[in-house]
C-alpha cells in the first residue's frame, strides 16, 4: 500500500494527546500494513507558560475556575483514559512544565528516528511517573533510555537550538486554525480534530486500502 502521510500536531502534557495516540496505537496494531507514515508537530497549550512551570493546583484552578471546574473538566479525561486501559496518575504530577523543551527533544529525536518513542517516553514520564518533562537532568535521562547521546542532547538543551524553529512550526500550526489538540492531518488535506475512537482509525484505514484495491 502506496505511504500516506500522517501529521499529529500535540503536546505531551495533554491528556488528550495520550488517549488519542493509545486509540490510534491500537488501530496500528490491528491493522499492521496500515499505510500511515507518522510525524509529530508542536503545539504547545501553554505557550505564555514561564520557564519553570508553575504548580498544578494553581495552574489547574486558574484555568477552570476554582477547584470545582478542575475537577469537573478532568473527569471525563479520567473516565476515557481508564476507557484505553492507560494510566494517569495525576497525583504524582506537582508542577505544570512549560514544553518547549520537550518539543525540540521530539524534534531531535526525529532526526534520529526515534520521534514516536520519544513522544511515548515523555507521555509516559508525565502522566504514569510524575516526573518534571522540563527538567534538564530528566529529558537527559529519557534520551539516553532511548539509545540518544544523553551528553549531546544536554549541551542542546542548555542551548537555543531549535528554540525559534519549534515556536515557528507551533504558530504556523495556530495559523492553519488549529486551535486544540490532539489534531490529526491525513494526507496533507484532511483534518480530523480530538482523540478519535479506534474504530474510527479502522475505517479510516480499511476506506484508504478500499481505494487502493479499486485503483482510484
Amino acid at each position: 500500500m502506496q505511504p500516506i502521510k500522517l501529521d499529529i500536531i500535540s503536546d505531551p502534557i495533554c491528556p488528550w494527546c495520550y488517549i488519542g495516540k493509545a486509540r490510534l496505537d491500537r488501530a496500528l496494531e490491528q491493522r499492521p500494513n496500515h499505510p500511515f507514515v507518522i510525524e509529530w508537530h508542536p503545539f504547545q497549550l501553554n505557550p505564555d507558560m514561564p520557564r519553570g512551570g508553575m504548580d498544578r493546583r494553581e495552574y489547574l484552578e486558574t484555568k477552570f475556575g476554582g477547584q470545582q471546574g478542575a475537577v469537573k473538566a478532568y473527569l471525563p479525561v479520567m473516565q476515557h483514559a481508564e476507557a484505553a486501559n492507560l494510566t494517569i496518575n495525576f497525583d504524582k504530577i506537582t508542577r505544570t512544565p512549560n514544553t518547549l523543551d520537550a518539543h525540540r527533544m521530539i524534534h531531535w529525536a526525529g532526526i534520529e528516528g526515534r520521534q514516536t518513542a520519544m513522544v511515548s517516553a515523555l507521555f509516559k514520564a508525565y502522566f504514569v511517573e510524575g516526573r518534571d518533562i522540563e527538567d534538564i537532568d530528566t529529558l537527559a535521562d529519557i534520551a539516553d533510555a532511548l539509545s540518544l547521546d544523553a551528553a549531546i542532547i544536554r549541551r542542546l538543551l542548555l542551548s537555543d537550538a531549535d528554540r525559534e524553529e519549534i515556536q515557528a512550526r507551533d504558530a504556523a500550526a495556530r495559523n492553519m486554525g488549529v486551535n486544540s489538540v490532539p489534531t490529526f492531518i491525513v494526507a496533507n488535506q484532511h483534518a480530523v480534530p480530538g482523540a478519535q475512537p479506534t474504530d474510527t482509525w479502522l475505517a479510516v484505514i480499511d476506506e484508504i486500502a478500499g481505494k487502493v484495491e479499486a485503483g482510484e
